[in-house]
C-alpha cells in the first residue's frame, strides 16, 4: 500500500478540529445563501416530502401495533420510525428548515452574510418545507381508502399527542427539538463517513421521537393530517402549534448551537 493511500486513511479517520467543522458548516451555508431562490424552494419542497416519510412509517406502525402491544413499546417503535425521513433529507442534501437555524446564522455571525439574505433563505426553505409537507399530507389522508395498512384514526392518534399542551410546554419543546436539530447539523458536518452520518441522524431524531418533542415540519405534517382526516382538530389547533414550534425550532438552533457554537470558536477573533 503506497504512502499517499495510507496518508489519506489517516486523513479520513481523523477526528476534525473545531475550527474545521466551523469552517465547513460557513462554506455550506454560504453555497445555500448564494444559491438561485428557485433552486433553493424546489429542494425544501423535495425535503418537505421526503420528510413525511417519517409520518407515514409512524402511522403504519400505529396501525398495526396499536392494541398489541402496550403503550410504552409502541411508542419507542413509532419514535425509531421517526428518524427515516431525516435520513432522506439529510443524506440526500435537501434543504430543511431546521437544519437551517444553526447553519444558515452562522455566516451572519462572521458578516459573511446579511441579516436580509438569512431571512429570505429561511422565507423559501420553511415555505417550501410546508408546501412539500401538505402534499404528502393530502397523500396520506386518501391512502387508506386504497390501503389496508393505515387505520385512518393513527392520523388523528399521532396528532393529538402534539396539540394538548400549552403554548409554553410547545414553546420549550420546540426550543430543546430545534437545539437537537443544530446538534445533528453540526455533527453531521464533524463525521467523515456516511454510515456515521446515518447514526447519528437515527440517534439524535429518535431521541425527538421519544421525547415526543415539537419539530415545525415533521409536526406540521402531523397534526396537517390529522386536521384532513379528523373533525377533531381545527384550523386553530394547526397553527396554534405550528407558531410556538417554529419559534422554539429557532430558538434552539440560533441560540443554543449557532450562538454558542460560534462564540467559543470564532474564526474573527483570530484575524485580531
Amino acid at each position: 500500500m503506497s504512502k499517499r493511500t495510507n496518508d489519506l486513511k489517516e486523513a479520513l479517520n481523523k477526528p476534525k478540529q473545531i475550527d474545521e467543522i466551523l469552517n465547513e458548516q460557513i462554506q455550506a451555508a454560504m453555497h445555500e445563501h448564494n444559491r438561485a431562490n428557485q433552486d433553493l424552494f424546489l429542494s425544501a419542497i423535495s425535503a418537505g416530502l421526503e420528510i413525511g416519510f417519517s409520518v407515514f412509517l409512524m402511522a403504519s406502525i400505529y396501525s398495526l401495533f396499536n392494541n398489541i402491544i402496550t403503550p410504552s413499546w409502541l411508542h419507542v417503535l413509532l419514535a425509531l420510525a421517526y428518524p427515516l425521513g431525516f435520513i432522506f433529507v439529510v443524506v440526500g442534501k435537501s434543504e430543511l428548515f431546521t437544519e437551517h437555524t444553526t447553519l444558515a446564522v452562522i455566516p451572519v455571525l462572521n458578516r459573511n452574510a446579511s441579516f436580509k439574505s438569512l431571512m429570505t433563505l429561511w422565507g423559501i426553505v420553511y415555505s417550501g418545507n410546508l408546501l412539500g409537507g401538505y402534499v404528502f399530507s393530502y397523500i396520506l389522508s386518501i391512502l387508506p381508502a386504497k390501503l389496508h395498512v393505515i387505520d385512518i384514526g393513527s392520523y388523528y392518534e399521532l396528532a393529538q399527542k402534539l396539540i394538548q399542551y400549552s403554548w409554553s410546554t410547545i414553546l420549550i419543546s420546540g426550543l430543546l427539538a430545534g437545539w437537537l436539530m443544530g446538534l445533528l447539523s453540526w455533527l453531521v458536518t464533524s463525521s467523515q463517513e456516511t454510515i456515521s452520518r446515518i447514526i447519528i441522524i437515527t440517534l439524535i431524531t429518535s431521541v425527538i421521537g421519544i421525547g415526543g418533542l415539537h419539530h415545525s415540519i415533521v409536526g406540521s405534517i402531523e397534526v396537517f393530517t390529522g386536521l384532513l382526516t379528523s373533525d377533531k382538530i381545527g384550523w386553530g389547533d394547526y397553527f396554534f402549534v405550528q407558531t410556538w414550534a417554529t419559534v422554539g425550532n429557532i430558538i434552539g438552533g440560533v441560540v443554543f448551537v449557532a450562538f454558542i457554537k460560534f462564540s467559543h470558536v470564532n474564526p474573527r477573533k483570530k484575524h485580531l
